[in-house]
């Protein structure tokens, strides 16, 4: 268990994960959560007044060293990235976040902190396993051989080897969960950086306050997904921050969907059914991608368990609340 008196640092606290994440360690007691991002604090998606938040780059050693000093944990959630259509376009981008890992694995190990969590992605997945969208649901060991998806997918891989090594030659202890497309309110839900749930409930919520009475959506719809809620990605998170496992932990809901069943699920909740436009040329990723939770089962006893129809439900009224009110997205 981390220790509640110890100061825990979050990297990428103003984004979407690392939001809740500041609140829930706060609600369970710590004392001095150090919540940091790159981004200028307007931009947040979140600010909890009981943490100490700061702005700072820390792919910057000395950055780094500075708001890792006397933590007892750091969570490492900050990264360059967003929806498929902005890591298929930012390969580059993305693949600069291995500079923050780096340095906060540096910094840890200098500053002898007891814990080091990072939170990887399901894109380290080989594509040539997600060809269909009937995909076989993936388990960790299907990482290698290594063939992840261009620029996101490799920057994560490597830094979990980082990790890995970082425990084997330093003794750090390290814990990496791959996410698997986490959704809720209080995240991206329009400018680019927006997953699929986010995008298609905006695009919904605008179809219905406009009265236009169609959607656009990117692929031909049966491309397939599992989303995890961010309740349950929270949760997952500290469980796997805490626990014993040294290897990598998958993170993500078992129940697979298409998009187009996505779609059916939002305009339930919104009582709207909407003309499909299909844009084919658009981004849209692997053509299935499911959680093996095998593993967390076996180490846990759990595995997230929020019925995408209930998570939906949330995040609906989040973003129609928005695009109801006019009101500027944080990206």
């Amino acid at each position: 268990m981390l220790d509640r008196r110890e100061p825990v640092l979050v990297a990428g606290a103003g984004g979407f994960v690392g939001g809740h994440l500041v609140g829930h360690l706060l609600e369970q007691g710590f004392v001095d959560v150090r919540a940091v991002d790159v981004k200028p604090m307007d931009e947040w998606h979140q600010l909890h007044p009981g943490a100490h938040a700061r702005r700072l780059d820390l792919g910057g050693r000395e950055a780094a060293v500075a708001a890792a000093a006397g933590c007892g944990a750091v969570v490492n959630l900050a990264a360059d990235m967003g929806g498929i259509g902005f890591i298929e376009n930012n390969k580059a981008r993305c693949m600069l976040s291995v500079l923050v890992n780096t340095s906060l694995l540096l910094a840890a190990q200098q500053e002898r902190v007891g814990r080091y969590f990072f939170a990887s992605s399901a894109c380290v997945y080989p594509v040539g396993r997600q060809s269909s969208p009937a995909v076989t649901a993936l388990a960790e060991d299907d990482a290698y051989p290594a063939m992840p998806e261009d620029g996101y997918g490799w920057e994560k891989l490597f830094s979990e080897r980082m990790c890995r090594h970082f425990g084997e030659d330093f003794g750090l202890v390290t814990r990496v969960a791959r996410y698997h497309n986490v959704y809720g309110p209080h995240g991206p839900w329009t400018g680019g950086r927006e997953k699929a749930p986010a995008a298609l409930c905006r695009k919904v919520a605008q179809a219905v306050v406009a009265g236009t009475g169609e959607i656009e959506i990117w692929g031909d719809g049966s491309q397939t997904r599992s989303f995890m809620h961010v309740a349950d990605c929270v949760r997952g998170t500290m469980m796997i921050a805490e626990g014993d496992a040294p290897e990598p932990v998958n993170l993500g809901s078992s129940e697979l969907v298409s998009i187009d069943h996505l779609v059916d699920v939002i305009e339930e909740i919104a009582g709207t059914k909407l003309v499909r436009r299909y844009d084919p040329q658009a981004p849209a990723g692997v053509r299935g991608r499911n959680s093996d939770n095998t593993r967390i089962r076996s180490l846990f006893g759990w595995e997230p368990s929020t019925r995408l129809r209930d998570g939906l439900e949330e995040t609906y009224r989040w973003v129609y609340d928005q695009v109801r009110a006019g009101a500027p997205a944080v990206s």
